[in-house]
């Protein structure tokens, strides 16, 4: 009988730890959102009322704090973070970081190691993440793989097609490494989209 027990014990852990995908708590309209990032974040490119986090509070139904910073690299995103999320306090955290480090041609083991950290410290605040993966430079924009890794490590919800999708897309970009209104537009949309289908009942 015990046996039998610690068979069923055994097999409810091994179901219950590949239930499907990450999830999150769910949001409401008291809840906070922070996003988190570099330019993409900050929305340049397009009216600061275009950018994603603008964007995406009339999608998600709750206040959303655009907490982006241009020019900024991993590193110094990682030490800007604990002050922000004591000031916003926030129940989610969209972190979209890295661009600038692989522009500038960073060593990949570090922008990990910063984006880990960063991750860790949300948690840490008891706070949910996501994460957005922003592609590679190059000829075809994918995304780079270890923001795929670094999700699955920390089992949290990622995406890492849009922003490859939309810098491919002329029409929805306003330079080289920067989405215009539209691209923003449907940033916001995917993310929304993330949110809603990553949350707990």
């Amino acid at each position: 009988m015990n046996k039998f027990l610690s068979t069923v014990a055994a097999t409810v852990l091994l179901v219950t730890g590949c239930g499907g995908p990450p999830h999150i708590n769910a949001l409401h309209e008291s809840s906070v959102v922070l996003a988190f990032g570099d330019s993409i974040t900050f929305g340049s490119g397009a009216e600061q009322t275009e950018s994603y986090p603008s964007l995406l509070a009339g999608r998600i139904g709750c206040r959303v704090i655009n907490a982006g910073m241009p020019g900024e690299i991993t590193s110094e995103g990682l030490q800007r973070l604990p002050a922000v999320l004591e000031e916003a306090k926030p129940d989610l955290v969209i972190l979209c970081h890295g661009g600038n480090d692989m522009l500038r041609k960073k060593d990949e083991s570090a922008i990990t190691k910063n984006l880990n950290a960063m991750i860790s410290l949300i948690k840490e605040a008891g706070t949910d993440v996501v994460l957005i993966g922003v592609p590679k430079p190059g000829l075809w924009l994918r995304p780079a793989p270890f923001y795929k890794k670094t999700a699955a490590e920390h089992d949290i919800p990622f995406d890492g097609k849009t922003l490859p999708k939309i810098l491919s897309t002329p029409a929805l970009k306003s330079d080289q490494i920067h989405p215009n209104a539209a691209g923003y537009r449907s940033l916001a949309e995917a993310i929304a989209q993330l949110i809603r289908e990553s949350q707990t009942p």
